[in-house]
């Protein structure tokens, strides 16, 4: 089992958006990856604030006899397939896709995880990890990927930290969750 994280900001349209995300979907449907449950679609702010526009994001769990490399080469095919570049770290883009978690799985180990997951963001900004980092190493910090994944893994608990769902959502302000609003009438 595998978690999956989805965005689009290319489009001020969110309905294309949404379709975008759906298509994305249906892709690494046909390149491994079966999926199992799919969140909502939340109109979510640019990360970091202010470098563009809202975002559409959603969380899918799928399972897979891929390993977790070959299912992160399978997220950037997809992801180029769909016109993404990488041409500036957290630029807007037509589609990102982020493998959260692959059943429970540290890699390549705690400390390089520490490393990344304790990174101050001046120099996440900068940097980009050379090897695979499982789990994300920011998905605590992003309410972002942590509102649509609570659709689909509400028990889900950091491999690393041991902190749930519940406690990681519990450390943004009320005001931060309000701002990712669940898109209706478009799932």
């Amino acid at each position: 089992m595998c978690i999956i994280a989805f965005g689009s900001n290319l489009s001020r349209d969110f309905g294309a958006s949404v379709e975008l995300l759906n298509g994305a979907s249906r892709s690494l449907s046909r390149n491994g990856l079966s999926m199992v449950e799919m969140s909502g679609f939340y109109q979510t702010p640019a990360f970091p604030k202010e470098s563009g526009p809202d975002f559409v994001n959603c969380v899918a769990k799928a399972t897979t006899e891929l390993s977790a490399e070959d299912v992160l080469a399978v997220l950037h095919k997809v992801e180029a397939e769909f016109g993404r570049t990488r041409d500036k770290r957290w630029e807007a883009r037509v589609l990102d896709l982020d493998l959260i978690d692959y059943a429970g799985e540290i890699a390549p180990d705690q400390t390089v995880h520490a490393a990344w997951r304790n990174m101050a963001l001046e120099d996440q900004m900068r940097r980009a990890p050379e090897q695979m980092i499982l789990p994300h190493p920011r998905v605590q910090d992003r309410p972002f990927v942590l509102v649509p994944m609570r659709d689909v893994a509400p028990d889900w608990v950091h491999p690393v930290t041991g902190v749930s769902m519940t406690d990681m959502l519990a450390q943004f302000s009320a005001a931060e969750l309000a701002e990712i609003q669940l898109l209706r009438g478009l799932e």
